[in-house]
Order: C-alpha cells, then sequence, then structure tokens
C-alpha cells in the first residue's frame, strides 16, 4: 500500500496544482481531475443511500461494492496509464442490474425523480454518476481512459435508476410518473 497520510494539508496545492498517483502534478481544473474528483462525488452519493436504515441487505451490499469499485476508479484516473476496472466489473453490475429490474413491471413512462428518501437519494447518486461519465468522456477526448471504466459508469447509473425504482415502491409503494403538459389523468 502506498504511503498513509500523517498530515491531512500539505500546502503544495495552494498554487492552484495537485498530484496525481504517479506524481506528477497538474492543474486541479484539469479534465483528469474533474473526472476523478466527479467519481469521489458519485462515491459519497452513494454512502448517502447507504445511509438509509430501510435498504434492504442485498441492495446494501450492492452499492458497498460499487464504492470499493469507485475508489478504484478513482485511483485509476489519478494514475494516467493504469487500469483496475475490468470487463468482469462492468458484468457483475450488468448481472445485479438485471436482477433488480426483474422484480420491476416495464416502463411506460418516464419517472420523475423521488418515492420517498433513499429513492430520492438513489436519483441524485444516479445523477452524479451520470456527470461522472461525462467528465471521464470529455479526459478520453484528450487522454487515454479505460474503455471498461466509461462502460463501467454508464452502467452504474443504469443500475442505481433501477434502485431507485425499487427503493420507489419500498417506500411510497409505487413511482411518480411524469404526466406530459397537456395530458389529462
Amino acid at each position: 500500500m502506498g504511503n498513509r497520510l500523517t498530515k491531512i494539508y500539505t500546502r503544495t496545492g495552494d498554487d492552484g496544482s495537485t498530484g496525481l498517483g504517479d506524481g506528477g502534478r497538474v492543474s486541479k481544473e484539469s479534465p483528469r481531475v474533474e473526472a476523478y474528483g466527479t467519481v469521489d462525488e458519485a462515491n459519497s452519493s452513494i454512502g448517502v443511500v447507504l445511509a438509509h436504515a430501510s435498504l434492504p441487505a442485498d441492495m446494501a451490499r450492492c452499492l458497498t461494492e460499487v464504492q470499493h469499485d469507485l475508489f478504484d476508479l478513482g485511483g485509476e484516473l489519478c494514475i494516467p496509464g493504469h487500469r483496475i476496472i475490468t470487463a468482469q466489473h462492468v458484468l457483475r453490475l450488468e448481472n445485479a442490474l438485471d436482477s433488480f429490474n426483474d422484480t420491476l413491471p416495464p416502463l411506460k413512462d418516464f419517472v420523475l425523480p423521488g418515492g420517498g428518501h433513499a429513492a430520492a437519494a438513489c436519483h441524485v447518486a444516479r445523477t452524479v454518476c451520470r456527470r461522472a461519465e461525462r467528465r471521464c468522456w470529455s479526459l478520453a477526448r484528450v487522454e487515454e481512459v479505460s474503455p471498461e471504466a466509461l462502460k463501467y459508469l454508464n452502467r452504474l447509473s443504469d443500475l442505481l435508476f433501477v434502485l431507485a425504482r425499487v427503493l420507489a415502491r419500498l417506500e411510497n409503494g409505487s413511482e411518480v410518473l411524469w404526466r406530459r403538459s397537456g395530458r389529462a389523468d
């Protein structure tokens, strides 16, 4: 394992730069820092979902595993050329997605974000994950990013959408569907 932080502040970033995992330094607003910083935000958002006591155990296990993956992905993005996320990670997400989605009725309308506290938190995590994916694609336009990392974030946002649907039904009994303007219900 690498160096352990014994002192939280270093003052090395006071000039607007930050250190990468390979020892290099870049601007704090570089696409690479934006990418791994937004992955960190997604991880924190999932932590908010996990803080809900009503979360089913299988969902909590799944999301905890995702948090570990996102920490690895952040490390991957912090070290140019480093690879941690594999096709197996993507496949694990797809299997979880299929499993949780099997319990849901097919969608015929758009779902409004909400449906209970945990469901709403899951929708927020989904949108942060989508932003992380966009930031990683921005980085991929100028530097190499693993295709598996990009696929992982895409599948994760889909998984979070499905989990939000499951949670809305558990917390609220149903989802709130979008009502098109001018449509009478």
